[in-house]
């Protein structure tokens, strides 16, 4: 130190100032009070005007504060070092950087509370600060502070007695005091700060030939080096680093060296070999930890003096032994000038210190090897590569093997994805572009089976839609602190995610088509860039994979739909020229000649003969004006109607005749409602069209057999929901797409478009699980009014007309609806005989032995037909005479329930026994007069064309 250092020094230590009471931001004191804090202050000032570092510094605080408070049983002082650590000596610690103390810190406030979190205590302290104290002690936390520049320079915890409005006083003085004391010791600090041990590492090699060496010494250094050079042929880094340890330590005499490597993304650094000890697994941690960080910054060397009590504890760690001295040297790469290892040595022999000489043995080492390590590194790289590529050669050996099944698939994905990247968790999101969104089927613990517990998010939002939009992958080091990360999920699990690697799966087309997000890197601080490489690599693999998965499920479909396509061909027969003929060569009729009732609410269409419905279909068409308004070719219409008739097979009820009355109550509906008032033409013809196709090539069984029999329309659509609904749109579909059948063709692309998703969404509609999960919807639209420019409002709506079409036979006179029930259960029982041939146990109501026809019949008009009604009253007032025509049956349901004797029907399948009752009460005017025109029920012999 110069002469005018050690004065400035010297004068630095006198600029101790004392402060008048009146000059702090403390209130006057009385005469007495005046005497008392001079007494006790004097020492305490006294104390702190004559340190002069930080060591004297803590010594002079605590003994202050123990004489200025009362009982006080503990002091635990920090002091600041560095921008923002506050460390203590007694035991070595620093304050926590979150909790309850760092957060008084940051407010720059003084704290007096019950007790402070025992999780931010070293245990000496715990039984005097940690929380719940007695009622009679107080925790303090007092900031020491800059005002000048607005920085905590010091904290002083303390456990003592309750405060007085003396004491506060005191401690007030006390801490003006002490802020003048740190910033004169961080000033005398700085003018004691010696010099670099080298001006630059990259002329350490020149700075030896200035070296005060003897001419001998030097020779004896180069021998030793160019003897190490000979040694060097190692292709292993290890070995190779093994053997420059050993001669760092021999020449500087220190007990152990190591080296620690800079990664190629300069983001970490990590350790292979310590002392004479290659490690099992490599030790790394974050580049920016500590000093070290600084060193590969700015190329200076450091010791022992300048790190801190962390970082001497996990070097310790790593060593296995207390460090008493230390030398940490950059080596930089002379290739490009880079840091790309820090050389340390631990602990010289005989106790002393390492000296600026050791700092140029070293360097003058590594001006010769540090090209031979960097070569041997990126050697070992390649081979690291090497071995990877192999990997991936048995990860898509591994993935094609799981093609035939995409959630399978998906978890290989999972589980090899995790593996390459030693990450803690992996999820893989699959893109959904007609809803844009991520799916997950598939987690860490196996596949989601039930559609309603898959994991879906908007493919625009969150780290996975970031990445999912972009198409680039996204590395994020620390993820509380990334705006993209929630963390809500990880606050109600106790998970904690510290870092995220999440990668693109693209297509041969570069297209998105899902997403992979990995999760905290188990043998690192965070995914490097060759985990970034990787997850590109495989990302490719993956892409592929799901691709052909994908595309074999495309073939597995169009298998088992040419399968069905045989079938329904062996099964239907086409239609010839000569049908179509016959059907147009009388020309359309009015509706008005079918009968003078065909258009009102008690028609019953089923008193129609079988043969003539085609006629009355055409009828319907041209009533409604579709066969003009939409330019539709009457060949090409007989035709689709004919194809569609055919369509359908025998069973007791979900036959043709069934989707003729659906189609008629539909056609009641325009002509009775007005719905052209509501809905647009095309959405009114879909709504007709689809009534007609809307059972087509139903088989007598419902959904939940055909997924229990493993059916192939279960293979085809199962994964969807609403089988039999998808088979029979596909069917409806299937007759369009068949040659002179098309009654669309002359629609333009964007309204045959359209009128195909229409078809999709009414048809899926009849699904009774589809109608209850949209009632309370359909509740809140009849409730607040319908409102014709809301989309949401039409489809509703077409979805609420439809299943009312569905149900319509039980808007009809009673003895309809008993002959409809009779059907209904008949094909009921046969789904049910079924069932028990296949081990299975059938439902009640499909269960002949256990169904109570009447009470079931009640129970679904009161919870089903009766409230889809009620809506259609509450939104059309003209259909309020459906609802109690519904009501009315339901009540002569369970007025003829004491008829029935049997459980399931009478051994002649005939429910005729219940229209006696019903006669007879008819006569006797329980159901009062009706003055509607009926045509008759679907037995009535004398209703029927031309009536």
């Amino acid at each position: 130190m110069t002469a005018l250092e050690r004065k400035k020094a010297k004068d630095l230590r006198g600029q101790q100032v004392f402060l008048r009471p009146e000059e702090s931001s403390a209130p006057a004191l009385g005469t007495r009070q005046s005497t008392t804090l001079s007494e006790q202050l004097q020492d305490a000032l006294l104390r702190l005007a004559a340190v002069v570092d930080v060591r004297s510094l803590r010594v002079a605080l605590r003994d202050s504060v123990q004489e200025l408070l009362p009982s006080t049983e503990c002091v635990c002082i920090y002091v600041l070092e560095g921008d923002s650590r506050l460390l203590s000596d007694d035991p070595p610690h620093e304050v926590p950087q979150e909790g309850k103390i760092r957060s008084t810190v940051e407010q720059q406030k003084h704290c007096e509370c019950t007790g402070l979190p025992p999780s931010e205590l070293p245990e000496k302290y715990r039984i005097f600060l940690a929380a719940p104290l007695p009622a009679h002690r107080r925790a303090l936390v007092i900031p020491i502070l800059d005002q000048d520049h607005s920085k905590v320079l010091a904290v002083l915890l303390v456990g003592c007695g309750s405060l007085s409005d003396q004491d506060e006083l005191r401690l007030n003085v006390l801490g003006k005091h002490a802020s003048v004391a740190c910033v004169r010791i961080q000033a005398v600090q700085e003018s004691y700060q010696r010099p670099p041990l080298s001006p630059s590492p990259l002329q350490s090699h020149n700075a030896l030939l200035h070296l005060d060496v003897s001419q001998q010494d030097y020779c004896e250094l180069d021998r030793n080096i160019l003897q190490l050079c000979g040694e060097l042929y190692d292709l292993d880094a290890a070995s190779l680093q093994l053997k420059v340890i050993n001669y760092l330590q021999q020449q500087t005499k220190s007990q152990c060296c190591c080296l620690l490597l800079v990664s190629e993304d300069n983001h970490q650094l990590f350790c292979q070999v310590v002392g004479d000890k290659v490690l099992e697994e490599e030790i790394s941690f974050p580049l920016m930890f500590g000093r070290f960080g600084q060193v590969v910054e700015k190329k200076k060397s450091i010791s022992l003096q300048d790190v801190s009590a962390e970082e001497r504890r996990q070097l310790s760690s790593m060593l296995g032994c207390e460090i008493s001295s230390m030398l940490c040297v950059p080596v930089v790469s002379r290739a490009t000038g880079h840091v790309v290892a820090l050389a340390c040595a631990f602990n010289k022999q005989g106790g002393q210190r390492h000296t600026e000489a050791d700092e140029h043995v070293i360097q003058h080492c590594f001006c010769y090897t540090s090209t031979v390590l960097t070569s041997t590194l990126a050697f070992q790289k390649e081979q690291k590569l090497k071995v990877e590529c192999q990997a991936l050669l048995q990860v898509a050996k591994n993935l094609f093997t799981h093609l035939d099944d995409v959630s399978v698939l998906l978890q290989e994905i999972i589980v090899e994805a995790r593996n390459l990247s030693d990450a803690e968790i992996c999820s893989v999101f699959l893109l959904d572009r007609v809803s844009h969104e991520l799916v997950a089927k598939v987690f860490d613990g196996g596949v989601v089976s039930d559609e309603e517990n898959e994991f879906r998010i908007p493919a625009d939002q969150g780290i996975a839609g970031h990445v999912a939009t972009t198409g680039q992958i996204l590395n994020i080091k620390d993820a509380y602190s990334h705006p993209l990360f929630y963390r809500g999920v990880d606050d109600s699990t106790g998970f904690r995610t510290r870092n995220i690697l999440c990668f693109p799966i693209k297509d041969e087309n570069n297209e998105v088509i899902g997403v992979a997000e990995l999760v905290n890197k188990m043998n690192g601080p965070w995914f490097n860039r060759f985990d970034e490489d990787l997850a590109t690599a495989f990302s490719i693999y993956c892409g592929i994979s799901i691709a052909h998965s994908l595309l074999y499920k495309k073939v597995h479909e169009a298998q088992f739909r040419s399968t069905l396509a045989n079938e329904m061909m062996m099964y239907h027969m086409k239609v010839s020229e000569e049908e179509v003929t016959k059907l147009l060569v009388t020309g359309i009729e009015p509706v008005k000649e079918i009968h003078p009732c065909f258009a009102e609410f008690t028609y019953t269409p089923r008193s129609l003969p079988d043969d003539t419905t085609p006629h009355g279909v055409l009828s319907m068409f041209e009533d409604m004006g579709f066969i003009n308004t939409y330019k539709i070719d009457l060949h090409t219409l007989a035709r689709f109607c004919l194809m569609v008739k055919k369509g359908y097979r025998d069973p007791p009820y979900h036959n043709w005749m069934h989707a003729f009355s659906v189609s008629h109550f539909c056609y009641l509906l325009y002509k009775n409602l007005g719905l052209s008032n509501y809905l647009e033409d095309i959405e009114i013809l879909a709504l007709f069209v689809s009534c007609m196709c809307h059972d087509l090539d139903h088989r007598g069984t419902n959904n939940s057999f055909q997924v229990d029999s493993q059916s192939v329309l279960a293979a085809l659509y199962s994964s969807e929901g609403s089988v039999m609904e998808r088979h029979h749109f596909a069917q409806a579909i299937a007759i369009l797409n068949t040659q002179g059948c098309n009654i669309f063709e002359k629609f333009s692309r964007k309204d045959y478009q359209r009128m195909l998703d229409l078809m999709r969404d009414i048809i899926l509609a009849t699904d009774l699980a589809h109608h209850l999960r949209i009632f309370k919807e359909l509740q809140r639209m009849a409730d607040g009014g319908y409102n014709t420019k809301s989309r949401t409002h039409h489809s509703l709506l077409l979805c609420l007309l439809m299943t009312s079409c569905d149900l319509s036979d039980q808007t009809k006179d009673w003895k309809t609806t008993r002959k409809i029930a009779e059907l209904i259960y008949k094909e009921f029982f046969s789904q049910g005989d079924l069932e028990k041939a296949m081990g299975n146990r059938p439902s009640e109501m499909m269960d002949r032995e256990k169904a109570y026809i009447p009470e079931l019949q009640i129970s679904f008009m009161e919870h089903i037909a009766m409230p889809i009604y009620k809506l259609l009253s509450e939104l059309f007032p003209g259909a309020t005479e459906l609802y109690e025509r519904v009501a009315a049956n339901r009540e002569q349901w369970t007025k003829v329930s004491h008829k029935f004797t049997i459980r399931g029907l009478p051994s002649n399948n005939s429910l005729d026994f219940l229209d006696q009752e019903y006669e007879l009460l008819q006569s006797q005017g329980a159901f009062g007069s009706d003055d509607h025109c009926l045509n008759g029920c679907l037995d009535d012999t004398e209703g029927g064309h031309g009536q």
